[in-house]
């Protein structure tokens, strides 16, 4: 049997999560696939998979096995691009990841368009609010919405988001007003769970090196951004998130920003990919596609916001 599209067939079967969606993609019998794991599973000496009747799971040893797999086969896919060079139109499976709101909200729509756009493309959008190893996870390009550490990705810039304290009119109508950081330990806090449970940073005073922390009791914590976001309209306290993420409840009025001039600098926005990627005709192709768009966004949800709109560099 040959090991690469026994490789091949390893990740499909994780990518579907189950052996019977693997055999529906490649368009095999689910006995082919059992008989390519268990190829695999033999050559190795090690058991990649734990299965049931309904599941598979990844072995510790799979886990490190589908990484290199992953590595082996966009390698090959690279090489393939460039002896081909010219010739190769966008086609393929491509793959990206970002965080759920603003993969939901932002990247989600330009996707479908593109895919519009390219027929002989299809992809795979994973939503998800942690860390991804692009090389390892097998992944072309994420969206990132953070200070990026270096490496050896390639980073596009977007544009840029605030962390952004807000609440309902008629809650800010009701209660105490909020002139600084420190008043808001008189007010009911809405804690998203990810942006601090029991207290809060603001940058330095003019003069100070030292940031202020404001420390609450949180009346309510959420896991969920939606959450969030629907107990602030619905006047239940005050929340911090990420500009982009209230800016349709700001838009229609439902929610306000408040101590904007005690925001911390803004968080860039990149698109990154790793470099040998950026030569596939479909990543290049969604690059060049999806840039201008994501600027427009990001440059408009600054204006909306009463920012300033920054040009993001190419």
């Amino acid at each position: 049997m040959d090991r690469i599209d026994a490789m091949k067939v390893f990740v499909a079967a994780i990518d579907e999560g189950s052996l019977a969606g693997a055999a529906r993609k490649l368009g095999r019998s689910p006995a082919a696939v059992s008989r390519a794991i268990a190829f695999l599973e033999a050559r190795l000496g090690a058991e990649l998979l734990h299965r049931t009747t309904r599941s598979i799971k990844l072995s510790e040893a799979g886990e490190r096995y589908l990484a290199a797999c992953r590595r082996v086969l966009t390698e090959l896919e690279e090489a393939d691009i460039i002896a081909a060079g010219e010739r190769s139109a966008p086609r393929g499976t491509l793959t990206l990841t970002a965080p759920v709101t603003s993969g939901e909200t932002v990247l989600r729509p330009i996707l479908d368009a593109f895919l519009e756009a390219y027929p002989t493309v299809s992809a795979r959008l994973y939503l998800l609010d942690r860390p991804v190893n692009l090389i390892e996870e097998g992944i072309d390009l994420a969206l990132r919405i953070a200070h990026l550490p270096d490496s050896t990705l390639l980073a596009i810039r977007a544009g840029e988001v605030r962390l952004v304290v807000a609440a309902a009119p008629r809650y800010l109508a009701q209660h105490p007003r909020i002139q600084e950081p420190g008043d808001l330990n008189k007010h009911q806090i809405i804690a998203f769970i990810h942006r601090g449970l029991d207290s809060w940073s603001f940058p330095p005073l003019p003069g100070s090196s030292v940031p202020r922390t404001v420390h609450f009791a949180p009346r309510l914590v959420i896991n969920s951004i939606r959450g969030t976001v629907a107990s602030a309209v619905d006047g239940r306290g005050v929340t911090r998130l990420l500009s982009y993420q209230i800016a349709e409840q700001v838009r229609e009025g439902a929610l306000e920003i408040i101590l904007k001039g005690d925001e911390p600098p803004p968080l860039p926005v990149h698109m990154i990919a790793p470099h040998g990627r950026i030569s596939v005709p479909k990543v290049r192709a969604f690059i060049d596609f999806a840039m201008p768009r994501l600027r427009s966004h990001f440059a408009q949800l600054a204006r909306d916001s009463g920012d300033r709109a920054i040009a993001a560099p190419s």
